[in-house]
């Protein structure tokens, strides 16, 4: 048997941040499980659907991989991106109007043969609504700023703004969607412990 991958370690430029300071990286294109969705996460049913449909699929894919190839991995944690149409208007305290993809990222031996075998799996076994609208697709973000935010999402303010800050003192502009890596369990933890990866795409 061999033993467990932890893929945050092997890509620890991309999932580990100092709460201190920010840090510059390049993103690679990595295979995720993607959904899409719109409006505020904090009372959207649509949102909490997504999530359970993410991990269901995410975990099935784990399992059947450790079957087939005995590859144990650990699943890599939710992470989402954020927009509104026009992002002048973008702000934490308006969140009715966001948008919305969540992700978990895929190691390189998920294939799509397997994801749509994963989803009909889950579809049959679970009757998830959202699995339908679980996609298999690449992303990549390229140049990047991130910071590690250490608290509740209501918190984000003032580590958004540093983040904003350190892009345009470095002569950087912002390009793309803003995005989180949500590296704890917000059912176990507590809200002050939560930590969270801020990255911002520039260019």
């Amino acid at each position: 048997m061999g033993s467990k991958i932890d893929y945050k370690k092997e890509l620890k430029e991309l999932y580990l941040a100092s709460s201190k300071a920010c840090s510059i990286t390049t993103v690679p294109a990595m295979n995720f499980l993607m959904i899409d969705g719109r409006g505020n996460p904090n009372n959207s049913l649509e949102f909490q659907n997504a999530v359970e449909a993410l991990f269901s699929v995410a975990y099935t894919l784990k399992f059947m991989i450790k079957k087939i190839a005995n590859i144990d991995y650990g699943v890599m944690p939710l992470e989402g991106l954020w927009w509104c149409d026009d992002m002048e208007q973008f702000s934490i305290e308006n969140k009715d109007i966001w948008k919305w993809t969540l992700m978990i990222m895929q190691p390189s031996h998920i294939t799509r043969e397997l994801f749509s075998e994963a989803a009909e799996k889950v579809s049959k076994e679970k009757g998830l609504v959202a699995v339908d609208k679980v996609n298999f697709g690449t992303y990549e973000e390229g140049k990047a700023a991130q910071i590690l935010h250490i608290g509740p999402f209501s918190g984000e303010g003032p580590t958004v703004a540093k983040l904003h800050t350190f892009i345009s003192d470095n002569q950087y502009q912002m390009n793309g969607k803003h995005h989180e890596i949500y590296l704890s369990d917000t059912r176990r933890g507590k809200p002050e412990n939560w930590k969270t990866i801020i990255r911002q795409p520039i260019a």
